[in-house]
Parts: structure tokens; sequence; C-alpha cells
């Protein structure tokens, strides 16, 4: 199997059950805080590949849930902007394998990338946020 860089925000229940899923795949984990690597816009940038400005977000960091920050609103410059003052803003898992890069745990892609087994009873609940209170602090 692979080696990942798996970049994560330290105590965040949905890494723990991807970096469980990548584990049984047999994939080797490097895990790093996505919250203290310091980002250049374009290594950030290259997670994100094709797809829409909206989707590079963390729908569940608080300043989008409150509206203060409406990703479908801003172009690819100001969000890299956004996201290197706050990295909550980052959509997350950032993973990286070979050249290949993708941010989020879509599992459907996962396995098709990764060959990380899919966990149908799991598949809605591994982007989304369960807490209905905020996460403790890194």
């Amino acid at each position: 199997m692979s080696t990942i860089l798996f970049y994560e925000k330290p105590g965040c229940a949905n890494n723990q059950r991807q970096k469980a899923l990548l584990s049984a795949a047999g994939h080797q984990l490097e895990v790093r805080n996505l919250l203290e690597t310091r980002w250049q816009p374009e290594e950030l940038r290259a997670f994100f590949g094709e797809r829409p400005v909206s989707e590079w977000f963390n729908r569940a960091a608080p300043r989008v849930k409150s509206g203060e920050v409406v990703p479908e609103a801003l172009d690819a410059t100001t969000a890299l902007k956004l996201m290197l003052q706050d990295p909550l803003l980052i959509r997350r898992p950032l993973l990286q394998s070979g050249e290949r890069r993708e941010a989020g745990f879509d599992p459907a892609r996962i396995a098709d990338w990764l060959g990380a087994p899919e966990d149908p009873a799991e598949r809605p609940d591994l982007e989304r946020c369960r807490r209905t209170d905020p996460c403790p602090s890194p």
C-alpha cells in the first residue's frame, strides 16, 4: 500500500475515523497538524484541484456556520488568503500520496484513489461533524 500525508485537526473525531479506515486498508499514515502547518498559497491550492472554491471550505468552521464567511461568494485568491489566516476554514483532511493531493474524505473517491474500504454505515458522516457544541481547542 502507500504512504499518505494526512493533515488533520488534532482531536477531530471524523479525522480519527478516516485515519482508521486508511490504516485498516494497509496504508502508512504520516499525520500532521493542519492548523500548525505553515502553508504557502500555491501549496495549499494544490489540494483543491479543479473543485469549485465553495468546496474548499470546512462547512463546520465557526466562521462559515455563522455566515461571516460565505464560500460561494469568494474567488480563489480571497479564499486562500482567508484560509492562511484561519486554518479552521480549510476542508479536511488534506491528503497526499505521491504527487496527488485531495481535500476532504469522500469514501468513494478515496477508495478509487487509494483502495480504502468503504463503510456504507459511515459514509454520511465522514465529513460532517456530529458535534452540537464547538470542538475543543487543539
